[in-house]
């Protein structure tokens, strides 16, 4: 039993871009208060966040089909493309005030400018980008997009993509310049070291084994040291649960009732990756196509050019694999043991419900090499498979509930809060748009959680995010000064530096198209 003082005012569970972004936001709203961190991997950002596991997207539905969806009368619904890309404003505003206070740097490390496209084939999805292009270019968030279904102007945008290729059905893509290639693994680590730094307490190789309410209301956590075995026990006035996959056994450890009927569904993603550099050259975008039928929308193809560690990459996918751990790390048990009396009906109405969701998985499962490249042929006709390898992405939990609209066992596909009613514990859940939200996320967890210091909080909260309580949909001008002044500090007006993109490079390409 180690004898360091273990009472502390709040602890964070797992090394993550959400309990980074929370604990940062709590750093600033509450200088004073004690923060402690628990990981039981040997570095941070190596789940969810870390940039081989997650797409990086930035999602700000400038790409995504799947965030608007056409009405019955044919009308196309737009409202949830404008809340993700709100979202996403939040997180550029929050790392701009972080970078403005010399709190992190060089943020070229973490955030790149990039193309975000959409790509469809066959005339009636041509239909549908060409209506989902008109709807949304008329928002200010979405402003600067464009429509283009002439070959020659494609071959332009993603010579890639248009070499070698017949066009027997029609084809069409948007393209929007202000779309952003995000490494999630490097912000984690930066907003660690920043809270290493004042004087936050971080413990890697900690698992946490179990936690429960004291009689004096606080959270009792047992902690074990993973290099020596011994088992600690440290108390807090409030716990975060950002523990990815592994949220869920622990969210049911607490006992409290709202995290009851719950269940998660564990996917798992592979990709493919170009290990051929004059190929990687020459593409220089995000481009998103359009599920299959009965696919889940975390399974949309995509072709993406990534920054890791200041160098360009190319990956394609994902391929949904099945593996009953909720983390990479994980354990065989995971889906098993996260089976309760509580959740069980939930479970099983959603095996019953989502039929075409198992026989797609077993589906994706029996894919061989050949059959993997003949899906990445249709982004790029003459891709061959030498230049190419399988990479394993990492493991989501999606979270399986009863809701009102759905009935019970319903298959949720976005992220998730659950707290208690008093605020004392919250949880995350879920999957994409994760990251790219965090810090609307985070925000929602102070809001509930610490609603008592709100008022207090919130001129720190605006200086921070100036957009806080505010839609830019509605305000054009506010957007437009916050867009600009985002890209100015975060680096995204340029072209890029010279170490990762050479101009000859790109002129390059443009000739060979």
């Amino acid at each position: 039993m180690s004898n360091r003082q273990t009472n502390t005012d709040v602890i964070l569970i797992g090394a993550g871009i959400m309990s980074a972004t929370l604990g940062t936001l709590l750093k600033e709203l509450a200088p004073d208060w004690k923060i402690k961190v628990f990981e039981k991997l040997a570095d941070a950002g190596e789940e969810s966040s870390n940039e081989w596991n997650n797409a990086g997207t930035g999602h700000s539905a400038l790409c995504e089909l799947n965030y608007t969806v056409e009405k019955p009368d044919g009308s196309m619904d737009i409202s949830k493309a404008i809340k993700i890309n709100e979202q996403f404003q939040l997180s550029r505003q929050f790392w701009s005030y972080l970078v403005n206070s010399n709190l992190i740097r060089n943020p070229q490390d973490f955030i790149m400018p990039l193309p975000h496209m959409s790509y469809v084939q066959g005339e009636e999805n041509v239909k549908f980008l060409k209506k989902r292009f008109e709807a949304l270019s008329n928002n200010p968030l979405f402003q600067g997009m464009e429509f283009s279904d002439d070959p020659e102007e494609l071959a332009e945008w993603v010579p890639l993509m248009f070499k070698e290729r017949t066009f027997n059905e029609p084809i069409a893509t948007t393209k929007i310049d202000s779309g952003t290639d995000v490494n999630f693994g490097a912000l984690t680590h930066m907003l660690f070291d920043h809270l290493k730094s004042h004087h936050v307490e971080i413990n890697y190789k900690h698992g946490v084994k179990s936690l429960k309410r004291t009689s004096d209301g606080l959270w009792e956590l047992k902690v074990k040291n993973l290099d020596s075995g011994t088992i600690e026990r440290h108390t807090a006035k409030f716990v975060f649960i950002g523990a990815g996959g592994g949220s869920l056994h622990l969210l049911q450890k607490s006992g409290i009732p709202e995290g009851k009927h719950i269940g998660g569904f564990p996917v798992s993603g592979l990709f493919m990756v170009c290990n051929n550099p004059d190929v990687v050259e020459q593409h220089q975008a995000k481009v998103y196509g359009k599920a299959s039928v009965g696919a889940p929308p975390m399974s949309v193809p995509h072709l993406d050019t990534r920054y890791i560690d200041n160098k360009k990459s190319l990956l394609f996918g994902p391929f949904a694999g099945f593996s009953p751990k909720f983390l990479k790390t994980g354990s065989m048990f995971d889906l098993i043991t996260s089976v309760k009396p509580h959740n069980v009906l939930t479970m099983l109405a959603a095996g019953v419900k989502e039929l075409s969701l198992t026989k797609y998985l077993i589906q994706q499962l029996m894919l061989s090499k050949e059959q993997r490249m003949e899906e990445l042929r249709k982004f790029v006709p003459n891709a061959k498979a030498e230049d190419w390898d399988l990479v394993v992405a990492g493991q989501r939990v999606q979270v399986i509930k009863d809701t009102a609209s759905g009935g019970k066992g319903t298959l949720q596909f976005g992220t998730e809060v659950v707290s208690a009613a008093d605020g004392s514990i919250a949880a995350l859940l879920g999957a994409s748009p994760g990251a790219s939200t965090a810090v609307h996320v985070m925000l929602d967890v102070i809001k509930r959680c610490f609603p008592q210091h709100l008022k207090e909080w919130e001129p720190k909260i605006k200086e921070m995010i100036p957009s806080y309580g505010v839609s830019l949909a509605e305000n054009p001008e506010l957007f437009h000064e916050i867009h600009t002044s985002t890209a100015q500090v975060l680096g995204l007006n340029k072209n890029l530096p010279n170490h990762v993109h050479s101009s000859e490079g790109k002129t390059k390409v443009l000739e060979q198209a």
